[in-house]
């Protein structure tokens, strides 16, 4: 949601440019997250005049970023305002390395991804490969959308990312260490580029759009092909820590091992709750999030029920430490973790209900993610859309 119209006192050392270029990106804003709306509501939700509004939705428009079109006839008092709609042209390119596959999705302004193209690969790709595919295919995507405009490249990258500069510190499952992915891919593309953590995104996305829209307080986890990470929007901010590495909670220890095991991981929820069992126990050498959904819900077999279920009770434990720390009003559940839920809600509920304090635990949903697999692409496409909203006369 867009925050109201900033104001300042004379003599506050804020140009009137300034205070216009804020007043932009509020207006912008709202239309990017709230969609198509009148301009009396803009007027209403920012605080400003209508003079002042008009002045703004115009200068949009001709930045190519919105359009007015004719108010549909109601039944109101007074002459009916215009409808004000982000401009469906403006696009950005999102990228998901995994394990599995290299996914790249082209999403509009208004939130609609446009295209999507998975790669699919036998062995991991290195950031080199990423970097060549993405440039190869955001070539194309140009010359389809030569009417459109491509403001910036996301990346959602399934581990630690510093929030600075998009250095990829750690994604352990890729294999890569320290590689500058935001840097190569602005060379190799000449756009705009941000990269942070996948799960974080997941979770920015989902309270923009999805599931928890209109909280201020959740706690999402996904289970990816990589891995289980984690995001967390407390007090309506996102939670990212230091350097950009909150929400690893895929790194939770729900097991005890022996002392001196020598693995760091074991034990960790990650370790305990994964897709390749999953897939190993239905039969099934690969499979998309919606295709081990479906195989999950209609398997009858009893080896399976009993791995999905003692993965759940690890699932619930990691999520008892969130509810009892975090005191969210929702927790999201995407990826693979959704269809877990799925197959049995009620156990899952249960579980954490039995580990977790009563007060907390009273007042939190646990739900799964609306967006469904267009999570990542539309979360990574924020990225792409950050400066174009930050400062859409800059465009």
């Amino acid at each position: 949601m867009a925050g109201p119209a900033r104001t300042h006192a004379p003599g506050s050392g804020v140009s009137n440019d300034q205070t216009r270029r804020h007043n932009l990106s509020t207006i912008l804003t709202a239309l990017h997250h709230d969609g198509s709306q009148p301009r009396s509501q803009l007027t209403a939700r920012t605080g400003l005049n209508r003079s002042t509004v008009a002045a703004l939705v115009a200068e949009l428009r001709d930045l190519g970023l919105a359009f007015e079109t004719e108010p549909s006839q109601t039944n109101q008092v007074g002459r009916p305002s215009p409808m004000v709609h982000p401009h469906a042209g403006i696009l950005g390119v999102a990228v998901n390395p995994e394990v599995d596959a290299l996914t790249i999705g082209l999403v509009s302004f208004s939130g609609n991804v446009v295209e999507r193209i998975r790669v699919e690969t036998p062995t991991l790709f290195s950031v080199e490969d990423v970097v060549r595919l993405t440039a190869s295919h955001v070539d194309r995507l140009r010359g389809a959308h030569a009417d459109s405009r491509i403001v910036g490249i996301g990346v959602a990258v399934p581990g630690l990312v510093r929030a600075e500069d998009g250095l990829v510190r750690l994604a352990p499952h890729l294999g890569w260490v320290d590689e500058p992915i935001a840097r190569l891919l602005v060379e190799a593309t000449g756009l705009p580029v941000q990269a942070a953590n996948d799960a974080s995104l997941g979770a920015m996305a989902e309270t923009l759009f999805g599931a928890a829209k209109g909280r201020t307080d959740i706690v999402y986890l996904n289970g990816g092909a990589s891995r289980i990470g984690g995001g967390i929007i407390a007090g309506g901010v996102q939670l990212g820590g230091a350097d950009g590495y909150a929400g690893e909670f895929g790194h939770i220890r729900v097991k005890n091992e022996p002392r001196g095991s020598g693995d760091p991981e074991a034990g960790s929820l990650e370790a305990e709750v994964n897709r390749a069992a999953l897939l190993t126990a239905l039969g099934l050498a690969s499979a998309d999030s919606d295709e081990l959904e479906a195989a999950l819900l209609a398997s009858s077999d009893p080896a399976v029920s009993g791995l999905v279920h003692q993965q759940l009770d690890f699932l619930s434990t990691s999520l008892r430490n969130a509810v009892n720390v975090l005191n969210p009003q929702m927790v999201v559940l995407g990826g693979f973790l959704a269809s877990l839920l799925a197959f049995d809600e009620e156990y899952l509920i249960r579980r954490v209900e039995q580990q977790s304090l009563r007060a907390p635990f009273e007042s939190v949903v646990i739900t799964r993610a609306q967006l469904g697999s267009d999570l990542l692409m539309i979360g990574a496409a924020e990225l792409a859309f950050a400066g174009v909203l930050a400062d859409p006369a800059g465009l």
